[in-house]
């Protein structure tokens, strides 16, 4: 099968470009990104609504990847916390050849095919979990056995490529296919595909976080307070929220440890007056 991740680039010598028309033509290559995740949107919207009533009742997000795919999993994953006050265990990223490969290559790490099973059991699982393998090329080994038997155990299960009719496709409850074409490098899927897997997750994480309440209005008020940044953020929240100061509105986040949790006790107490 014709992988088009692997085709040859649509450019020659590259290293005859100048810095200028290297970019513009990086760039152009990027313009076909997004209108390839849009025409994924009907998938995407339909995988948010199995994921989001299994997490409800207590299962969790799964992904699972290797090289630049896993550490885009890893990164939305290790995002989540901080982003919506959720704890580090509802949404896990998993790599092949463990946490040492997300900075340095491991290698033959991705041609285990019984390894991410093994790592996904590390965390425990349930019939409620859902695992979305992230694979470019849709063939990777570690994804495959991974989802492979996920889905034997009766997990939901998903996959992100960019790859049409894959094996990763073919494998899951629900591909996402995301066709960009040809790499501006032939085969460097960490630009465009890697662009397209990062909208993809983006959307997912995002969507998945608002159908389970941690939004409100378009505000992230379950933000955790790490640092002053999100402190001022927070506090010009409450501001906003309440219309109270911003020493008073401080004071309130500070005491009552989130946005939500301040607003909450504000209006509570107003209707006590």
């Amino acid at each position: 099968m014709k992988k088009i991740t692997e085709s040859s680039s649509s450019y020659d010598n590259l290293e005859q470009m100048s810095a200028q028309e290297l970019v513009e033509k990086i760039n152009v290559e990027d313009h076909n990104v997004a209108p390839a995740v849009k025409d994924k949107l009907k998938q995407i919207a339909a995988l948010v609504d199995e994921i989001v009533p299994r997490m409800r009742e207590g299962g969790r997000l799964i992904y699972i990847g290797a090289g630049t795919s896993g550490r885009l999993g890893i990164l939305d994953a290790s995002e989540c916390p901080p982003t919506y006050g959720v704890p580090h265990n509802w949404v896990i990223g998993l790599i092949a050849g463990g946490d040492a490969a997300i900075r340095k290559a491991v290698e033959h790490a991705e041609d285990d095919v019984e390894q991410a099973w093994k790592d996904i059991q590390a965390f425990g699982f349930s019939v409620k979990d859902t695992i979305i393998g992230i694979a470019a090329s849709g063939s990777t080994p570690y994804v495959l056995g991974g989802v492979k038997k996920a889905k034997e155990m009766g997990l939901l299960t998903a996959g992100i490529t960019c790859n049409p009719d894959s094996l990763l496709g073919q494998a899951v409850d629900y591909p996402i296919e995301v066709v960009v074409g040809p790499e501006f490098v032939t085969g460097s899927t960490r630009m465009k595909s890697g662009t397209a897997q990062k909208l993809v997750l983006n959307m997912i994480s995002t969507a998945v976080m608002i159908k389970l309440g941690r939004v409100k209005g378009n505000k992230m008020v379950d933000m955790q307070l790490s640092n002053e940044k999100l402190v001022d953020r927070g506090t010009k929240m409450i501001m906003e929220a309440t219309g109270v100061s911003y020493e008073q509105a401080k004071e309130l986040l500070l005491t009552q440890s989130s946005v939500r949790n301040a607003t909450e006790y504000y209006y509570k107490n107003q209707a006590k007056a």
